[in-house]
């Protein structure tokens, strides 16, 4: 029996956790290792990755297929060539442009009901019929429409978060409001951690003490690397950097997953 392919969506409780570099290089890894991947832009309020992939235009956005304007294969943008491994790339993107935030940012319930459908729809059209083995949904931080219907899409959730005091909190807050609520599949990514461990507290015993508190798994930990902050999000660390920690950290996290399919 083929296993089918999963949807992923990777959110966090506020902005600044890295859950958009995350996202693209976690993506990146996938292709690496052969599988055939779409990366969406699902934060229509800040959207960032056409920046960072320099995509400056295309003819149809993530917004079009959402309003049923286009069928999704108008929407995505096949960047294989510029990643240069085994599987393939594709990503949909969210229009940057302020009228486009704008007019997403006032959708009501009734649309965003719509929405969660077309999302939801996604799982035939690219996963069943286009065998897309992953489909990854970078979200918007918090508790936003488009967040949610991305989570009830998915069939996991990585959740990345930091050591900083209002993010633990509302993290946990988050998840025992929101995603016991939905009973998604969660996994957390603790980014940025200052990795200055004492012989006696290493980085099994965070793990462990970081479950305990958050009562879900520990997908990976991610030091706070300077070359990774500097990047901008203009190095795609998974392709570029095959020696660095950061991707052989990225490479646990993707094996992890894989094993879950």
């Amino acid at each position: 029996m083929i296993a089918l392919g999963k949807i992923i969506a990777v959110h966090s409780y506020k902005g600044g956790t890295g859950k958009t570099l995350l996202s693209l290089n976690l993506a990146a890894t996938f292709v690496k290792y052969g599988k055939k991947v779409c990366l969406f832009d699902l934060d229509f309020r800040a959207p960032s990755l056409a920046t960072l992939l320099k995509i400056e235009k295309t003819d149809y956005w993530l917004n079009d297929y959402l309003n049923g304007i286009c069928e999704i294969d108008k929407v995505l943008i096949d960047l294989s060539e510029r990643i240069h491994d085994e599987g393939k790339l594709f990503v949909g993107l969210a229009n940057p442009t302020t009228e486009a935030i704008r007019d997403m940012s006032s959708k009501d319930r009734k649309w965003e009901m719509r929405a969660l459908g077309r999302l939801l729809a996604l799982k035939n059209s690219l996963v069943k019929e286009k065998g897309f083995d992953y489909l990854i949904f970078d979200t918007s931080p918090g508790l936003q429409y488009s967040s949610i219907n991305a989570i009830v899409a998915a069939d996991l959730v990585i959740v990345a978060t930091t050591f900083d005091r209002s993010d633990v909190n509302g993290t946990k807050r988050m998840l025992r409001e929101l995603y016991d609520l939905f009973e998604k599949k969660t996994e957390i990514v603790l980014n940025k951690v200052l990795y200055d461990f004492s012989p006696k507290f290493g980085k099994e015993e965070l793990k462990a003490k970081m479950e305990d508190e958050y009562q879900v798994p520990i997908l990976g930990i991610i030091p706070c690397f300077c070359e990774v902050l500097k990047s901008e999000g203009k190095t795609i660390f998974a392709q570029n950097r095959p020696e660095h920690p950061f991707t052989k950290i990225l490479d646990e996290m993707a094996h992890k997953i894989d094993d879950e399919v």
